[in-house]
């Protein structure tokens, strides 16, 4: 990745990481976007598995930051969710928008997995409507602006590293 894509690529997860605090909050859905998932899931295929995973704890952490009842299972999720996400680019992230939007859902409904079992707030009968009912629905929501930004950004950021 040259300078330039570098600096692209920056703007872009640093836009992410805005629109999560400022767009997500206004829109008030029940099954938002997950503006961090995708921004996780952008450096985890253009990034080697342990920066992916350093990422995705950094992000963690700062959306945990927002929730001190439930810290760290954000920072356990994007953990879990980067690395597996830089390991498996290569089987999933490819020019097809098809299984973009796949690899995009798939990360966002494991985070929510993670983090739900993570932070043990919720009881068997909740938990089982969040991570079967809300949850898929929030990582459909997130897939299709997954997808938006891929398109978007990839003529700026380049193709991924395979």
């Amino acid at each position: 990745m040259n300078a330039a894509r570098g600096f692209w690529f920056t703007v872009v997860v640093l836009a992410l990481i805005v629109l999560h605090y400022t767009l997500r909050p206004v829109l008030d859905w029940r099954a938002s976007v997950d503006f961090l998932a995708i921004a996780v899931l952008l450096v985890a295929v253009r990034a080697r598995p342990g920066i992916a995973t350093a990422v995705g704890f950094a992000i963690g952490l700062t959306a945990d930051a927002m929730t001190p009842e439930a810290f760290g299972a954000g920072a356990l999720a994007f953990c879990v969710v980067a690395y597996a996400a830089s390991s498996l680019k290569a089987a999933f992230f490819a020019d097809n928008l098809a299984l973009n939007a796949v690899f995009v859902f798939l990360g966002k409904w494991l985070s929510d997995l993670i983090f739900l079992a993570a932070e043990h707030r919720l009881g068997a009968s909740e938990f089982l409507a969040q991570a079967l009912l809300w949850s898929p629905l929030a990582a459909a929501v997130t897939a299709l602006a997954g997808l938006a930004v891929f398109v978007v950004a990839r003529p700026v950021m380049g193709t991924p590293r395979g």
